[in-house]
């Protein structure tokens, strides 16, 4: 029997758009020979819709009258199996529409990769690929991640995080902190967001304080780092789990300006300068290999044109950072490489990254299906290992109640009276 694959996407985030490109770069990669895709897309008010209509990457083009050909649904844990069922019930026809075995969250960013979907699908009780809650959110908080690497003894830049409500409280507090502690130039970002957003660099205090104001639009927390000069980015993929994990090839993401930015992770143009196999450092379209682009259409030097020693350090910075953060699955951890005094430092971690990486497994000699596949094994294992363990007593204490023993409560206090 085919293995029935929930392919959770979209979501209330600013990468609501980017997830949809994943899902359908993902898709038509998995095998149809071993699986069955059940697609379950999230609408940005947060409506579950299912339908084959949303297998097409060109039906989102007109999203009203996408959704009008798709039904709106819950999934339950009816004891039995996972359900996809119609919201709410109809009054003639099937309510069931599908059952799902594995769920597969292909999301970006907050409200959903942040550890919000890991939740609710441990709550559902069904295997499910990539990070569980702890590493989702995380890995999805610079400002955590950076401390949980820092305690590590992994390499990350100086920086100063806030909360909003602080900086709005005492804003000559907190830039003195930072002019004392850091810098210029700096980068200032939001705490808890992905894909370049909200990000800015300032190289004096008026764009500092402009730099701040514009993070402070996207999250309620401001982290400002030293920023690297002579920089030169690299980036890694790892899949496997913390006691097993394997790296991909290196890349460097080529970018306009002094920042990576959304624009040039998902509107780049299609390009990939090779150092290896390509003659010339010719130019290869890949963006529109599975349907989509995202970040496989980034520009970018495919394997990174750095030495084999920088490689190896990178290649095993990225698989102490996946374990650090106890992730599973597939991630691409993000390096900052100063050219000048060839330092390295982890930047951040993407707990399910754009294209799921596919593009690095590709030049490692990993095809997408073969991916894919891993990474079903490796959700099917951990939900093995965790059916192992303890979570509750078959005993109901409060089965108790009216004894002698159970009218005391657990601590066996008893409750005063008025």
């Amino acid at each position: 029997m085919k293995i029935k694959i929930g392919v959770f996407f979209g979501g209330k985030s600013v990468e609501h758009e980017i997830s949809i490109i994943t899902m359908s770069q993902a898709i038509s990669s998995l095998n149809p020979d071993k699986y069955e895709i059940v697609p379950i897309y999230i609408s940005k008010s947060g409506v579950m819709y299912t339908g084959e209509d949303l297998l097409d990457l060109y039906s989102f083009k007109d999203m009203d009258v996408l959704l009008k050909r798709c039904y709106k649904v819950c999934v339950v844990n009816d004891g039995k199996s996972v359900k996809v069922m119609r919201c709410p019930a109809p009054l003639i026809g099937k309510r069931v529409l599908n059952t799902i075995d594995v769920a597969f969250p292909i999301v970006h960013g907050t409200n959903v990769e942040d550890g919000t979907m890991a939740g609710f699908l441990n709550l559902l009780d069904i295997p499910y690929i990539g990070p569980d809650i702890l590493a989702s959110s995380i890995g999805m908080d610079k400002i955590l991640m950076k401390k949980v690497l820092k305690e590590s003894g992994l390499p990350v830049v100086d920086y100063v995080a806030f909360y909003s409500m602080e900086y709005m409280k005492d804003e000559e507090k907190i830039q003195k902190e930072i002019k004392e502690k850091l810098r210029f130039p700096l980068i200032v970002k939001p705490g808890n967001l992905g894909s370049s957003v909200g990000i800015r660099k300032a190289k004096n205090e008026n764009e500092l304080i402009e730099a701040i104001d514009f993070a402070m639009e996207f999250s309620d927390r401001v982290i400002v780092e030293n920023a690297v000069e002579n920089l030169k980015e690299i980036n890694c993929s790892v899949i496997g789990n913390i006691a097993e994990s394997e790296t991909s090839v290196c890349e460097e993401p080529f970018f306009s300006d002094e920042i990576l930015s959304y624009a040039d992770k998902y509107m780049g143009g299609s390009k990939i300068k090779g150092t290896n196999g390509i003659k010339g450092g010719a130019k290869v379209n890949i963006g529109t290999k599975t349907g989509g682009k995202g970040m496989a259409a980034s520009d970018k030097k495919l394997p990174a044109d750095i030495s084999n020693e920088k490689r190896d350090e990178i290649q095993k910075l990225t698989k102490e950072t996946f374990k650090v953060l106890g992730c599973s699955g597939v991630a691409r951890v993000d390096f900052l490489m100063d050219t000048k005094t060839d330092k390295v430092y982890v930047n951040e971690i993407n707990t399910i990254p754009g294209a799921l990486s596919y593009y690095l497994w590709e030049a490692t000699g990993k095809s997408f299906e073969q991916e894919l596949d891993e990474l079903v094994d490796i959700a099917l294992k951990r939900y093995r290992e965790r059916e192992k363990l303890t979570f509750s007593y078959d005993q109901n204490i409060l089965s108790m109640q009216g004894s002698k023993t159970g009218t005391k409560g657990i601590k066996g206090l008893k409750m005063p009276k008025n």
